[in-house]
């Protein structure tokens, strides 16, 4: 229930100061159709005192060396157009200390109309010093009052700047304007807020009460309470979050009966025997983890990670024998048509291996495709209804409605991170809470696998074959392809296969890359003649691909020139080398996973990233700290961290963290993907013990209460309704 205090926050925000019907349009076009939005709607930055410099400190920093970005406050004195080549506008400020100037070379006329002698601006850019004169270039900017000026100057005043979308500026709110309706709002409206987090979190966390919160969030007396504001609101959404994944454990674990298994007969054992080596003590562990979950009642749903090579497929092999020993059917989901079309035919061969020892039993393999023949796939569907087949194997193709299953014992889900929850709860529908093996070798940071997988079991294989070698990466510029070629012929002498990787299918005019086609023209006739040479990419169909790949194979290509259609589970034993041409463009992930192409066999494997010889200068000049080099760093220097992390690191799961630095998490907790809401406040890499305390919290309260009938917790079920509906749909589904 509402009560009559929070009923008027849902007020429209028209009836705010300086709103009105018509600004209310504009402001309900971003989302804030009330005035509780309009208080939970914060700055996206603050003006800190203790951040800011007189032009005449800056003026000796700049002499001094100091290469960062400093903020000026100043008052516009002269504005004036200059014809220096081409025009540019040059803006002539002054404090108490001195002068400074900005300069735009482009915008000039949308510029001269935003800064007017006598008004005051927040400038914050790199300065440098030009006829001994303090500059800034295209620099950022906010406009703020003398009161707020002079407020600010001699309290300590922290000023909030807020995003001003084109909405809002159509209806002429600015900066100004926009902080004097919030004002208005917090000052007679923020006491009406109700608390959203039970009283014994408050006082065991350490947090401040909302209404603080939101107060200090927008103004703040003190740094000290805008940083604890932060926390808060960081801590709660974490707390929200872990509680809907501390709920969908305890459901599928409690609601929901699995098959408890067992081992029957000798199918395990006899198939172990057929394998060309030993597993590692890595994936004998993981295995005992999942035998054991397969022998419970309970439902097994497990999270299995393990770097590029390490065995995953296997693993899961093995857990689908279980399965199949005890009278059901096991299906295998991957992303792409040419990795399910391997696998079957992997999985197939081994099969056909087995039943030379385990006569008494012949395991049928299934292939489900979108793109097969009607004919063949009505087959198919036959024998996957009614149990003729054993392990099936497929891509999305298996959530389709016309796939029944006869005795669905077990899914395993490959490459988990492109399958959303919404495709895995159609899978699991497909039979009585099958057991669920989902795996990534993709790494999962440390701070993810706690939130979005924090409902399954984690596994990991940090083992890789005895007869693997690391791969050796190196970053060459495009004026050393001629030697990269002769490598890759000298190399063919001694039985290597080489993949020759580029970003795109033809030639754009947008971006300046090397296409597939046209490369595999040039090549053919010019380095690589001596050489046989295929061609694969994402436009053929998949039974192209796949004959492409047979023959590749097969060695009746030396070297398999590919868009990235190959970055996922293909396995040539004999390739062993990899040329990624434009690595700049890649991302580190996918980066690593193209390497894992190769390095599949005991020979020493290559992985040679290719760039522009300018950005390999720059990047073999200056050894970036990938550890502690900041976010503006980060951002600046993005492609030369990327190489030098590729050529540094081998190990998924340090190649992860610096990804998810550079990267952002985006949107991992988009409906899309994990069925929760996207992030506001917490900061998935940088937050990482706040996420570890929520945690804690969450799934300590959802253990002792799940379904928050103590009092304490009613506040917890109300903003779960409230604020997280539609997330809680996800909350019965692994």
């Amino acid at each position: 229930m509402i009560s009559s205090k929070e009923k008027i926050l849902e007020s429209s925000v028209q009836y705010i100061k300086s709103v009105g019907p018509k600004r209310a349009e504009s402001f309900h076009k971003i989302g804030i159709k009330t005035i509780r939005d309009l208080l939970f709607y914060f700055p996206s930055r603050h003006l800190d005192r203790t951040t800011v410099l007189t032009a005449a400190k800056a003026y000796g920093y700049v002499i001094n060396g100091y290469p960062g970005e400093v903020t000026i406050i100043g008052k516009v004195e002269d504005v004036e157009r200059i014809r220096f080549r081409k025009e540019l506008l040059k803006v002539h400020f002054r404090d108490a200390t001195g002068f400074f100037e900005c300069i735009w070379f482009q915008g000039i006329k949308y510029f001269e109309k935003v800064f007017k002698p006598g008004d005051i601006f927040a400038i914050s850019s790199k300065p440098e010093i030009n006829y001994n004169k303090l500059q800034f270039v295209h620099a950022d900017f906010d406009r703020i009052t003398e009161e707020e000026s002079q407020s600010f100057i001699n309290t300590g005043k922290i000023i909030p700047f807020y995003r001003i979308p084109k909405e809002l500026k159509a209806r002429n709110i600015g900066d100004l304007s926009l902080r004097r309706i919030v004002s208005y709002a917090v000052e007679n409206y923020v006491d009406k807020l109700e608390e959203t987090l039970p009283s014994s979190i408050i006082k065991d966390e350490n947090l401040i009460d909302i209404v603080t919160a939101v107060k200090n969030y927008h103004f703040p007396e003190s740094k000290d309470l805008f940083e604890k504001a932060k926390h808060r609101f960081k801590f709660e959404e974490m707390f929200y979050i872990e509680t809907l994944v501390a709920l969908r454990k305890h459901n599928y674990e409690t609601k929901l009966t699995g098959n408890s298994l067992s081992i029957k007969t000798k199918l395990i054992s006899n198939f172990l025997k057929t394998l060309t080596f030993e597993l590692t003590k890595a994936q004998l562990k993981v295995l005992s983890e999942i035998k054991n979950d397969m022998l419970s009642e309970k439902p097994m749903n497990r999270l299995l990670q393990g770097d590029v090579g390490s065995g995953k497929t296997i693993v899961s092999l093995i857990a689908m024998l279980i399965a199949i020993d005890n009278g059901y059917q096991a299906a295998i989901m991957v992303p792409t048509e040419i990795l399910a079309d391997q696998h079957a035919k992997n999985i197939s061969v081994m099969m056909n291996k087995l039943h030379e020892i385990h006569k008494e039993r012949k395991i049928k393999v299934i292939l489900l495709l979108g793109g097969q023949k009607k004919s063949v796939r009505d087959k198919n569907l036959e024998s996957i209804e009614f149990q003729e087949a054993d392990i099936i194997v497929g891509t999305h193709a298996l959530f389709e409605e016309k796939v029944k299953f006869n005795n669905l014992g077990l899914v395993v889900i490959d490459e988990q991170h492109r399958f959303g929850v919404r495709q895995r709860a159609k899978l699991q529908s497909k039979g009585k809470t099958p057991d669920v093996l989902v795996m990534s070798a993709t790494p999962i940071p440390r701070t993810l696998s706690m939130t979005i997988y924090g409902d399954l079991e984690l596994s990991v294989i940090d083992e890789m074959p005895k007869n693997r070698n690391p791969i050796k990466t190196v970053l060459r510029g495009e004026n050393k392809l001629p030697e990269i070629y002769k490598f890759v012929i000298d190399k063919s002498k001694d039985g290597y296969q080489s993949f020759l990787v580029y970003p795109l299918v033809e030639e754009s005019e947008k971006l300046e890359l090397k296409a597939a086609t046209t490369l595999f023209e040039e090549l053919s006739n010019s380095y690589l003649r001596e050489l046989k040479l295929g061609l694969i990419h994402g436009r053929m169909s998949w039974l192209e691909k796949e004959e492409v790949m047979l023959r590749f194979l097969k060695k009746d290509f030396n070297v398999l020139v590919s868009t990235t259609v190959i970055e996922v589970g293909i396995d040539i034993p004999a390739a062993n080398i990899i040329l990624i041409n434009d690595a700049q463009r890649f991302g580190l992930s996918q980066l690593h996973q193209l390497r894992g192409r190769v390095g599949r066999s005991s020979k020493q494997a290559y992985c040679i990233l290719v760039a522009k010889d300018s950005l390999v200068s720059k990047t073999n000049q200056h050894e970036l700290d990938l550890e502690y080099l900041p976010p503006a760093q980060i951002e600046k220097h993005k492609s030369s961290v990327r190489l030098q992390t590729m050529v540094k690191h081998t190990d998924g799961f340090k190649i992860a963290e610096m990804d998810l630095k550079l990267r952002g998490p985006g949107d991992i907790f988009g409906t899309v993907q994990s069925g929760f809401p996207e992030l506001k406040y917490a900061d998935i890499i940088n937050d990482t013990q706040i996420i570890i305390d929520a945690k804690q919290k969450a799934f300590a309260i959802v253990d002792k209460d799940p379904k928050f009938i103590l009092p304490e917790n009613q506040i917890i079920k109300q903003n779960l309704l409230i604020q997280y509906s539609e997330s809680l749909k996800y909350a019965t589904i692994a």
